[in-house]
């Protein structure tokens, strides 16, 4: 027997907004979440804007104790503990450490490079001989699977609890290995989702491969620039999504609300054969997972109202739009709506698929499709594919079925996921 899943909670920090009412208002507004970091400056990045969420000391400890809190040095274990609780008290479950545990409930939370703060503070103190100063969490803090335990040990998860991480895949990869648990049968809930830590440790590399935006030091909020001929690169960002997949019969059972249902997904590699490569897709894997997606859900792909991409504001961005019109066998004005996020948040890399999933469920349990900020001169190799009007640039109020996400990370992996409005 297949279990029909559904999403009944939710918890984002993004850029431009911590919270749900906040992140949902900031993204029907277009509103940015990128500024100027002088600490870039200061290194001699050649992009020194970016995505960073604001979470006050007080918010802080609204999720952990003042003990947790010292050393705590991991901003991104922090993001995904804060959207990880939140999804869960969203979806009407406690957060009480006193609660019983739950073998029925288990979490999939997906990172890349865990504590890298940490690592360096670390590093610093075992080189000049201090190595019993380094506190008793550095192991918890810098471990791959250091943001699932934590959140598996504060909210008493007793099923599967585990890290995952496949680049920028990372968090739409976790909804779909949520998804298929639930499914199967060996879980009644999952905790799914992903983060990244932020700063000048993990943007790094990519400043060092030109991959960055270095034009909008002056003008942050302009910078970020998916489908836009004037983009010349991605702003790095950083956050956390979450999201609780349920079966559905536990979600009628508890009365819980239900914000959409999962219809199914595709996780694939392109093996950087043909011209994939490790930084660049196999764009005949990447339109199979599509329609592998398509099918693994039982819809037709003339049934999808709207797509959100991965669209990162790199030279990639044309060809992944050539990508879906193969895929969906949609072009002009038969083309879906689609729209990136990272026009306001940046690219968030491992969080960027769970943060993407949550405005992308949003649109579904609102009724409408946010805008492309940044995007008022689209490419030509993609005005020439698709109709303009489906790359809104302001709010679009109307009827939404059906909605596709799909990322595609480093490693040529790719991964893809289909979110229906829920119909009792």
């Amino acid at each position: 027997m297949k279990h029909r899943v559904v999403i009944t909670g939710m918890g984002v920090v993004a850029p431009n907004g911590v919270g749900l009412s906040e992140f949902t208002n900031a993204i029907k507004k277009g509103v940015s979440g990128i500024t100027y970091h002088q600490n870039l400056k200061d290194l001699d990045f050649s992009c020194c804007i970016g995505g960073v969420p604001q979470v006050s000391e007080e918010k802080r400890l609204h999720y952990f104790t003042p003990l947790q809190l010292r050393g705590f040095n991991s901003s991104g274990i922090l993001y995904g503990c804060i959207a990880g609780i939140d999804a869960w008290k969203d979806a009407g479950f406690p957060f009480d450490s006193e609660s019983e545990l739950d073998y029925n409930s288990g979490t999939i939370f997906g990172t890349g490079t865990s504590g890298i703060e940490k690592f360096r503070e670390a590093i610093y103190k075992i080189d000049t001989k201090q190595v019993k100063r380094l506190g008793s969490t550095a192991v918890l803090q810098t471990m791959a699977s250091g943001v699932s335990a934590f959140l598996g040990g504060m909210l008493g998860l007793g099923n599967q609890v585990t890290t995952n991480s496949s680049a920028c895949t990372t968090g739409t990869e976790a909804i779909i290995l949520g998804f298929d648990r639930i499914q199967s049968g060996k879980a009644k809930r999952m905790l799914v989702g992903s983060c990244s830590d932020d700063g000048p440790y993990i943007w790094g590399g990519f400043d060092a491969m030109r991959v960055m935006t270095y034009k909008h030091n002056e003008t942050p909020k302009q910078g970020s620039r998916p489908m836009s001929a004037t983009a010349d690169g991605f702003v790095p960002g950083s956050g956390a999504g979450a999201l609780v997949l349920e079966s559905l019969e536990s979600a009628l059972e508890r009365k819980a609300t239900i914000y959409a249902e999962v219809l199914g997904g595709a996780l694939n590699s392109g093996g950087q054969r043909g011209e994939g490569t490790m930084t660049a897709p196999n764009e005949e894997a990447v339109v199979g997972c599509i329609k592998k997606a398509i099918e693994n859900s039982g819809i037709s792909a003339d049934a999808i109202d709207t797509i959100n991409g991965h669209l990162t504001a790199t030279s990639k961005d044309s060809l992944e739009i050539k990508n879906w019109t193969k895929a969906l066998h949609r072009k002009g004005v038969d083309f879906p709506y689609i729209n990136s996020l990272k026009g306001m948040v940046g690219h968030c890399l491992t969080a960027a698929g769970s943060i993407e999933s949550v405005a992308t469920v949003l649109q579904l349990k609102e009724q409408f499709i946010f805008p492309n900020i940044n995007c008022e001169d689209v490419l030509p190799e993609i005005s020439s594919l698709i109709s303009e009007e489906k790359i809104p640039k302001k709010l679009v109020e109307t009827k939404v079925t059906i909605a596709i996400k799909a990322s595609f990370g480093f490693g040529d992996v790719n991964g893809c996921v289909i979110f229906k409005t829920y119909l009792a």
